[in-house]
Parts: C-alpha cells; structure tokens; sequence
C-alpha cells in the first residue's frame, strides 16, 4: 500500500504540473493576442470605416483582460478624439481612400468639444473631395453634431432623431437627509456654492440656477450654431421645439420626421446603406455578406500611419478625468502617476510643455501636486501652454494657472473657481435609536470631527475657516495667473461655472483653438520651425488595440443592446441611478479636499478614489473639505 500511495501522489504531482503549464500556456497566448497589432497591409483601397460603438473621450482607459475575462460585462469601447482626427486627417491625403463610412449606430457620444473638433476633421476631409457616408438608427445630438458634416446622412427606416440639448437634472437629498435626521454641515465662501446644495436643498437655488441658465444658454446656442453651418437646410426648431408636431405630420414615423426636417438624407437599412458605399469605394471581394464594401478599420488604418517622432520634442502631458491623489488612469487623473510621468520627463530635452485639461476636478492635493510638477518643467524656462478640452473647472482650472497660454473652446466649460466643505454627523439618527456618544475632552477639538456625536462650535470655526483660506489660495493663483486683481479674481470667481466664449471675454482664457493651435503655439514660442518638431504624449504606453478581446467576447453586443430611439435615451439616463449612489457615497467617504464641479458633466470613468486623511484631528477634518 505505501508503494501505491506514492505512486498516486507522483501521477497527481505530474498531473498538478500539467495543469499550470497549461495555464501558463493558456495566459502566455491570451496575452499575445492582446499584444497583437493590426498589420498595416489590412490597409485596403476603398473606404476607410470608423464604427464607432463607444464613446469618444479624451483618454482611453486600459482594458484589464483578467477583469474582463471574470466579468460578465463587456466594457463600453472608448476612443480617443485626437485619433479619430489624425486618422481622417490622413485618410484625407491618403489615395487608398476613396469615401469615409461613419457607423453611429451604437455611438455614444462625448461632449462638444470633442464632436466639434472631429466635425472640423470631416470638413477637411470633404474639402479633399472626398465624401462621407454616415448611418444610424437613432441619432442624438452629439451624433447629430457629426452627421451634420457629412455629403449623405442615413437612418434606419425603423429610426429616427431626437435633439434633447444641453442641460439636464442633478439629484438633491436635503430632504432626505432631514428625514433621517443626517446633519450636513456647510461651510462656503461665495455666491455659487452649487456643489453643497445637493445635501442641504431640495431643488437647486435662484443663483445656480441663473449661472446654469447662462453657460447651458451658450452651449445651446454654439451647438446650433455648428450645425447650421454645416448643414443648413437642417430645420433645428421644428426637430427640438416642435417634435412631436414633426412626428405626427410624418405620419408618425421618426425616420420621415427627420427626413422632413432636413437632418438626414436617405432612410435605407444597414445593407442598402452598405451597397451605396460600395458603389464609391468597390466591393468587397473578401466578404459576402450583405452589404459588404471595402474597407479599412480604424486600427489597421493608425497601424499604418504612424505619429512621426523626428525633430525636436514637444511633451504633452494629459489630465482628464477626475483628480484623484493615486496612481489612477489613464482615462483618470491620478495625480501620482501624472506627477511621476512629468518628473520623468525633467531629464528630456522638451522644447515646451502642453497641459491638455479635460477634468471637472478632483483633490485639492493632486490638483497641486500636478501643478506644481507642472513647474518645474517651467522653472527650465521652456514655454507651458494649456489646452482646455470639454471641460477644464475647479481643480481643472487651478491646474491651467501654470499656462503662459490658455486655449479654450467656446463650448468648453470652465472656471468653477470657489471652495466648500460639507461634513454629515449622525448624533440625531442615532438618537433615535437610543445610541449616545459621550465622553472627556481636554479640548474642545478633541475627537474632532466627531460624525457620531456632532461638532463643538471651535471645531466648525476651525471648518469654515479652513475654507476661507483655501479659497483665497485660489485667488491668488487665479490672480497672479491672469493678472488680476484678487478683487476681481473674486469677481470671476465665487464657484460661478462659465462657458468657454464668456471665459475669453473675462480673461479667464487667452484664445480660442483645439489641441493642435495649443501646441503650434507653444512650437513658435520655443522658436522651432515647422517640420523640425514633434509632439510626444507623456505615458501614452497603452496598447490601442486591447479591445481586441472586447469584440471577441461581445461580438453581439450591439443587437443585444438596442440602438432606436428609446435605446439611446435609456442609456444616457441609466447614469442617474450610478450617479445617486455616487453622490452618497462621495458624502460618507472620507476623501481628500476636493476641487470639484457638480454642473460639469460625469467623467466616463469615476476616478474618486479614498484618500488618506492622515492622523490628528485637522487632517481627519481636511479630508472632508471640498472646493467647488
């Protein structure tokens, strides 16, 4: 028997080792597969066809394969807006392309700026004459945005369009809160303390609501304005203001409501939308499934047009998302990694430095610990230019005090420039069921913040105090950065929210331009001439096409998915319940001082990340503060 025994524990060793070989085998391959390129001789003459079925954002978050092969979602597909114009851009000069095909038929959008610089992109294209082909089933503004650009506009028979505009709701929990006898402690400077009044209101005060009037006005009337241009025979009042008189004219088909309103050309389905492609760009003689033409995607096309590294070095370090103290992102503002990215690039010979700013905020700490990495970059006399993307407020904003320069957009939102605490003690909730807090202080601060048992007077004063000085360090940034007065920073700032054309005429801005004006500005201030230089993005290791796996997993996705009308709507309303829990969550959790904009939009990915709040009782009370 002893015999027996050890043989069956070497078959069981050899079959131990056989399995994590495999194993091995197994992730070697999974991880050579997402390390695989598209080669660029997939490039094929015909028509270069971006399918867009994500968002567009300003920096692609990394897939993690282990989470996506344990999880039983697959990730909403994101792409970068500065590669979706460098691929028209080229396929603009390129021969091999003959029409650009643009499938907006699971898109999800990504803010107005962006569509606005991809919308350029495509005018470019056609002034190349060449033509542009877009479908859809359901489009929506921001699809809207970038059909508008475009020589033939389809829809789906059984689509249509919806224009819902700018603006939307936020979720106030003062009565809630009162209800369950939570005590919000506010402590505020300014006029435009918008961020706290979730907590303490229930509905938003005449004086967000005045601020929130003017920015959305703006951005209302910027979209309109770019799809006019583009498109003028587009009738944006009867589609916006007067739907549903549309709808019933059309017999109650959207597709025709849109048709009669000028925003599309042809209803037709996928395949007849395919055919006509085919028709420019030649047929497919690899495929012969319905509607098939040829074609190159997007990855082999970036695969085969790579950014050229010769010349002199113009770094361009990215901040989008939310500001969080940790090595978050890419896709997120994680202020250790940023910093670490842009003290390792100290030893570079960068010719200038380009801050590209698409952050609603985040911690007041990796707000000023990006800035003043920042700094030192400009302490080697090297010129440091801002770009502002979609969105570039509160600690987005404190960040952009380093520029020489600051570009903008008009639909870009900014500012945001105040600061808030809000701080929930539970002593009457608990009360109710018979739990006390007591106990012996040598202090009036000790156990200071005591959420159990409330706050003494001495520490609200020490809160509120707190707060009035940190605002008056953005003052002063904000000052000297602009060259005001800190009267007149005050003025601009008191956590009022502008658009990017109100921005510039306050000086909160220098210039309008994209990313590319940013850094051709900051090319003739290092006195580099053209062709000599190149501009390098900090970090950008990530491989751009790990969704590899993404479309092998979620093949059917987007039939699954549903793309009409209700479906696009549902989707852009499925982030209320994730930004509830979100906005709770954010008043327990014990986080860093924050730099942060409630009317900014969400980023994509949430970056709020705990912080430390360190010992003793002034750092536990400073990881409640919050600057708006």
């Amino acid at each position: 028997m002893g015999f027996a025994g050890k043989v069956w524990r070497l078959l069981v060793g050899i079959k131990d080792a056989l399995v994590l070989i495999f194993m091995l085998l197994f992730f070697a391959a999974l991880f050579s597969i997402l390390s695989a390129r598209p080669s660029p001789g997939t490039v094929r003459e015909g028509a270069l066809l971006l399918d867009l079925d994500g968002s567009v954002v300003e920096e692609v978050s990394p897939i993690d394969p282990l989470n996506l092969l344990l999880s039983s979602a697959v990730p909403t597909r994101q792409y970068a807006a500065r590669d979706l114009v460098r691929a028209i851009d080229e396929a603009a000069k390129d021969k091999r392309i003959k029409v650009l095909a643009l499938d907006m038929t699971s898109f999800l959008g990504g803010g107005q700026v962006h569509m606005q610089e991809i919308g350029e992109a495509l005018d470019r294209f056609r002034a190349a004459d060449k033509p542009i082909l877009t479908y859809a089933v359901a489009y929506t503004d921001d699809s809207l945005m970038l059909a508008a650009h475009a020589s033939e506009v389809w829809v789906d028979p059984m689509g249509g369009a919806a224009i819902a505009g700018p603006g939307g709701t936020n979720l106030y929990y003062g009565d809630l809160l009162k209800k369950l006898k939570v005590n919000a402690h506010v402590f505020r400077v300014g006029t435009y303390k918008s961020a706290v009044e979730p907590y303490i209101l229930g509905g938003m005060s005449p004086e967000a609501r005045e601020n929130a009037q003017a920015f959305y006005g703006s951005l209302w009337t910027e979209w309109q304005a770019n799809v006019k241009q583009a498109r003028p025979k587009a009738d944006i009042d009867r589609l916006s203001g007067q739907a549903p008189e549309l709808i019933r004219a059309a017999g109650g088909n959207l597709a025709q409501a849109a048709l009669q309103a000028g925003f599309v050309d042809r209803a037709g389905t996928r395949v007849e939308w395919g055919k006509r492609l085919a028709q420019i760009a030649g047929e497919d003689r690899w495929s012969k499934k319905p509607g098939a033409f040829a074609s190159t995607d997007l990855e082999a096309w970036l695969a085969d047009k790579p950014e050229s590294t010769k010349g002199d070095t113009i770094g361009v370090i990215t901040i989008a998302g939310e500001i969080s103290d940790g090595d978050a992102g890419p896709g997120e503002a994680g202020a250790e990694r940023i910093v670490k990215l842009l003290d390792d690039a100290l030893s570079d010979d960068l010719k200038a430095l380009v801050v590209r700013v698409n952050s609603p905020g985040g911690t007041v700490t990796g707000s000023e610990a990006i800035r003043r990495a920042i700094l030192r970059h400009k302490a080697k006399n090297i010129p440091v230019v801002v770009s502002m993307g979609n969105v570039a407020a509160s600690g987005g904003y404190w960040v952009s005090t380093t520029g020489d320069r600051i570009f903008a957009e008009p639909e870009t939102i900014t500012g945001s420039i105040g600061i808030f605490g809000v701080l929930p003690t539970f002593e009457d909730a608990l009360a109710e069921w018979g739990v006390h807090a007591d106990g012996v202080r040598t202090t009036p601060l000790s156990g200071q913040p005591d959420v159990i048992g409330g706050l003494t007077p001495e520490a609200a004063d020490v809160l509120q105090l707190t707060v009035e000085s940190g605002y008056q360090t953005f003052l002063s940034l904000v000052a000297q950065s602009r060259g005001i007065t800190k009267e007149r920073a005050d003025e601009l700032g008191q956590g009022r929210v502008w658009d990017g054309g109100t921005a510039r005429q306050l000086g909160l801005v220098d210039q309008f331009g994209d990313l590319d004006a940013a850094i051709a500005w900051a090319a003739k201030q290092a006195q580099l001439k053209d062709g000599s230089w190149h501009a390098e993005y900090l970090g950008e290791n990530v491989d751009p096409y790990a969704p590899l796996l993404t479309r092998l997993i979620g093949e059917n996705t987007r039939e699954a998915a549903g793309s009409d009308v209700f479906a696009q709507i549902a989707r852009q309303q499925n982030a209320l319940a994730a930004g509830m829990a979100e906005d709770l969550q954010g008043l327990l959790q014990v986080r860093g001082m924050q730099a942060r904009c409630l009317e900014c939009p969400r980023p994509a990915a949430s970056g709020r990340i705990a912080a430390d709040g360190g010992e003793g009782w002034l750092a536990r009370m400073a990881a409640h503060l919050l600057l708006d």
